[in-house]
């Protein structure tokens, strides 16, 4: 089977389970209905605060958003150990390795393509509502924050991908992910805020920052967020090399 219908078929796959495709399509519309909510309540009267970050705030709802993103990685891939689908799916495509790329491919793809798109509309959805406090796109380092969001939620999808082939378990994974950015790392970095700064969330976080604070830089963030995709992936890459079916 070439590599183009190998693609094909994955993109097939993940469009026919509807926990996939709700996932994806969650990680547009809950960041989208929490922005206008939060902004639409209480945008301006959070603004006047003294510590308030323009740019960074306006990227608040990609916490929710990248638990979906985080779910869509991991249903994408937890399909495949359901009722022996990743047997038959091993059978059409005996090359483990171009298996497993392509579906990480089209996982990552359609991560990218719908984060960039998300954080675009909410970064200009929510700044409908702030008035005289609102930021354009022309604002320092709010089209590097959008792209870099983007690409942020695509990164933790991918890591939620690779870990769930090296736990074959959708639910062990959401129970570790999860929690691990909603609290963990926030109560590490209460501890420890040097160690969580390397974190896979607060990391990937900076570039949503104007002017981010400690060790790492916008960019250099995301790279160490990228760096605890490519483990998780390598990981994976290994499991379903050496693992039976």
């Amino acid at each position: 089977m070439s590599t183009t219908a190998v693609l094909r078929s994955e993109w097939i796959k993940i469009k026919s389970v509807r926990a996939s495709l709700g996932s994806l399509v969650a990680v547009f519309v809950a960041t989208l209905a929490v922005t206008v909510l939060a902004f639409a309540t209480i945008g301006t009267v959070e603004a006047d605060n003294a510590d308030y970050e323009p740019l960074f705030g306006a990227f608040y709802a990609l916490n929710f958003g990248q638990i979906a993103a985080i779910s869509f990685g991991t249903t994408a891939m937890s399909s495949e150990y359901l009722n022996g689908a990743l047997r038959i799916s091993l059978s059409a495509v005996p090359r483990r390795g171009l298996f497993y790329g392509a579906k990480i491919a089209v996982v990552g793809a359609l991560a990218l393509g719908t984060g960039i798109l998300t954080s675009f509309v909410a970064f200009l959805s929510g700044q409908a509502f702030m008035e005289d406090y609102a930021i354009g796109l022309g604002h320092d380092g709010a089209v590097r924050a959008c792209v870099g969001g983007g690409i942020y939620l695509a990164l933790m999808a991918l890591l939620a991908a690779g870990l769930t082939v090296v736990l074959r378990s959708g639910v062990a994974v959401l129970s570790i992910l999860i929690p691990f950015t909603l609290i963990v790392s926030f109560v590490v970095g209460d501890v420890a805020s040097g160690v969580a700064g390397f974190l896979p969330d607060r990391a990937g976080q900076q570039i949503l920052h104007e002017n981010p604070t400690g060790t790492l830089g916008p960019w250099a963030g995301l790279a160490v967020t990228a760096a605890w995709a490519a483990v998780s992936l390598l990981a994976g890459w290994w499991a379903v090399r050496r693992r039976d079916a």
